[in-house]
């Protein structure tokens, strides 16, 4: 059995790839964590948003989304000055934006879980993939959830990090089809 390849380019990315990537997550702290850290990537390689993800969890109050939708113009300003992050202004703006949508979206749906997952009835699409080149990097889907969420207020969702993002929280299982992980996570979805 083959793992996705690109696992298998740091320890660090194989441990993602093994223990996060794919599994279905419904923890609202985590699924905001998840989306602020695909719309950092916008433009760098994942390796550096992992390399960063503690630095990350500091800076953000441990993507604590309530304190965040307060972050004050001085707050950005310290944040941009911080070197354990992504020290990019439009990026940071759109982390406090994003919460305070993020919040708005919650007291619409019940839960941002609630709200992702109805775009596939809460089920996880399993798509049957030989190989890594032949996934997209956005599809209908992603362009449907990033029209939304942008009509919403939300920023740097464009539907490739969408379609990042749902790879992420497992509503597309995108893990080739000779990847472990992909009869795992099969399993898991079917076990309800």
């Amino acid at each position: 059995m083959e793992k996705c390849g690109w696992a298998l380019q740091s320890p660090q990315m194989q441990d993602y790839h093994d223990k996060r990537w794919g599994r279905a997550c419904h923890d609202e702290r985590l699924l905001f964590e998840y989306l602020v850290l695909e719309m950092m990537q916008a433009g760098l390689s994942w390796a550096i948003v992992l390399k960063k993800q503690a630095g990350f969890r500091r800076a953000f109050d441990d993507f604590d989304y309530q304190k965040i939708a307060t972050y004050n113009e001085e707050k950005i300003a310290a944040l941009c000055q911080n070197p354990a992050i992504i020290r990019n202004r439009m990026k940071i703006q759109a982390v406090v934006a994003n919460a305070r949508a993020y919040l708005a979206l919650q007291a619409t749906f019940g839960s941002f879980d609630a709200y992702i997952w109805s775009f596939t009835n809460s089920q996880v699409i399993h798509h049957q993939w030989h190989n890594e080149e032949e996934i997209p990097s956005q599809d209908a889907l992603s362009q449907k959830i990033s029209k939304d969420m942008k009509k919403r207020g939300f920023r740097f969702v464009g539907p490739t990090i969408i379609y990042s993002y749902l790879q992420a929280i497992g509503v597309i299982n995108d893990h080739v089809l000779l990847c472990p992980c992909y009869k795992e996570i099969v399993s898991a979805s079917q076990v309800k």
